[in-house]
């Protein structure tokens, strides 16, 4: 079993710690929280070993849990990497692109694994349908969510839309070309809806929306491509597979069959994936063991989340 630490005990670090604490393939060795206080509250209710400082947790592990306010996610990293630890970083991975560039670096110079908490990779909507998923070229995409102050202190991209974009970088094999993308301010100091347009060298192209003031939550992606339709329902962990083949010479009675102004007809089908119920964080981290006793390729690397947030960056620069 690795050894790990939680730096962060805020809503989502309690989650991390409890996942890595009834996980079979991690020892929790402890946390450290900048805020005393609350510290203290997390050692009460659960009693968790708590240290007095970043140093004596990183000297204690394997393998170091990040999840703490993205401006000290660098100099987290930075730290553990330099000490031969592994990190796991919730996203955004980083501040700034540069910083990212840094860590990725980093981890190569001193051999240790990196892995982004990029949850939806690990949704089962998802991993039920991504090998479905070949050469779409329009993606359109909303995540929308009621107001919550927590999150406030970020653009709504690095907060919610920053989720899509690495999940369409994921299935589109191509460079951007061109983004264009416009936010609108109205509670926060910073854009709470905001839309973008990702244009591809290939010709995909991606409509992202990303809200934080809405009446409702919604997470879902759809994608289209040749001869198939997918849509994934993130919140409510459901996709629907469309598909379309050559309509056969006699088609049956309750066949769907479509013909277009050239006379070609299609039979419609549905081609509707299992989805296996799962804990998606507790999935991350443990496939992040998996790389770390295997020496192979976490699932998330430090490179998909620097092309996550260089591309959320260029959709903020736009506003």
């Amino acid at each position: 079993m690795l050894k790990a630490g939680v730096l962060g005990a805020g809503h989502l670090g309690k989650i991390h710690l409890r996942l890595l604490n009834q996980s079979n393939k991690y020892d929790l060795v402890g946390f450290y929280d900048a805020d005393a206080e609350n510290a203290k509250r997390v050692v009460e209710e659960f009693g968790y070993k708590y240290f007095d400082s970043i140093d004596d947790l990183i000297n204690a592990v394997d393998v170091v849990d990040i999840v703490t306010p993205t401006l000290s996610h660098y100099d987290c990293a930075k730290q553990a990497i330099k000490k031969g630890k592994h990190v796991f970083i919730e996203k955004p991975i980083t501040n700034t692109v540069e910083e990212a560039e840094t860590l990725r670096a980093l981890v190569a110079d001193y051999g240790v694994k990196g892995q982004v908490g990029h949850v939806e990779r690990f949704n089962p909507a998802f991993t039920g349908v991504k090998d479905q998923i070949k050469n779409p070229m329009f993606i359109e995409c909303h995540r929308l969510a009621e107001f919550n102050p927590r999150g406030t202190d970020v653009p709504v991209v690095l907060d919610l839309m920053i989720h899509d974009i690495d999940i369409i970088l994921s299935v589109v094999q191509s460079t951007v070309k061109h983004i264009s993308a416009s936010g609108v301010s109205v509670v926060s100091e910073t854009p709470d809806i905001a839309n973008a347009r990702i244009e591809f060298k290939n010709g995909c192209v991606a409509n992202l929306t990303a809200s934080r003031i809405s009446l409702k939550n919604m997470r879902k992606t759809r994608f289209f491509q040749k001869d198939a339709y997918i849509s994934v329902d993130f919140l409510e962990k459901k996709c629907e597979v469309v598909k379309m083949k050559d309509a056969p010479e006699t088609p049956g009675d309750f066949d769907m069959i479509l013909q277009n102004a050239e006379g070609i007809k299609k039979q419609i089908y549905f081609d509707n994936p299992e989805i296996a119920n799962n804990n998606a964080i507790l999935d991350e981290l443990e496939t992040f063991a998996d790389a770390i006793k295997n020496n192979t390729k976490p699932v998330v690397t430090l490179h998909d989340g620097t092309e996550a947030l260089r591309v959320a960056k260029m959709i903020i620069d736009q506003f």
